[in-house]
């Protein structure tokens, strides 16, 4: 046999992960999938599913007549995918499928999307400057049910450069009151997150 065959193949070299940041603050009017007990839901967040999926924590107990519907995590999740998907597939989008928490099985409640080409500037290009005035995009998205019906919106936070540029405490935002309240002044928590 030729010395060429016996070579080993070398395997094409591995492509890097890009890491970003995004606030998971709370989401309003979800479906309540649990009839007998108060809905606990937790958020899985991803670009790639099968590259890495970061998860909020469950999210607290509000209140007397909460019944989860109205969740509040208010967590920065870290969330790694390929460094190029963004520049191959213009349809790339950060995923957030929202679960309730069960004894036995979670139950998916509902999910959002968002474009990463609609959330995640080039520093580089002439929109830089924008960045310097306008660090963080707050989104209020629809939540999907598995139905394909929509039911509720979350509220989430995204730096364009994928990071926070400056410390979260002493970042702050105003959040539309439901049925005519007042706004709400919201201060994002001390950054944590879990991976699956």
């Amino acid at each position: 046999m030729p010395e060429s065959h016996l070579r080993r193949r070398r395997s094409p070299p591995e492509e890097r992960l890009r890491e970003i940041e995004v606030l998971i603050y709370s989401a309003e009017g979800l479906k309540n999938v649990k009839h007998l007990t108060r809905m606990r839901t937790y958020a899985d967040v991803y670009v790639e599913k099968g590259v890495h999926v970061a998860k909020t924590k469950v999210a607290e107990h509000t209140g007397d007549g909460d019944d989860g519907t109205n969740p509040i995590w208010n967590q920065v999740v870290k969330v790694k995918f390929h460094e190029k998907l963004p520049e191959n597939d213009i349809m790339a989008a950060l995923n957030v499928d929202i679960y309730s928490h069960g004894h036995i099985r979670e139950k998916l409640v509902g999910s959002a999307r968002v474009l990463l080409s609609d959330v995640l500037k080039d520093t580089k290009s002439p929109e830089s400057e924008m960045l310097e005035n306008n660090p963080i995009q707050f989104m209020t998205v629809l939540v999907w049910r598995p139905s394909g019906r929509p039911q509720g919106v979350l509220n989430l936070w995204v730096p364009p450069t994928g990071r926070f540029l400056v410390p979260l405490n002493s970042l702050s935002f105003s959040l539309r009151g439901r049925d005519g309240e007042e706004d709400q002044v919201v201060t994002p928590a001390a950054e944590s997150s879990s991976e699956v």
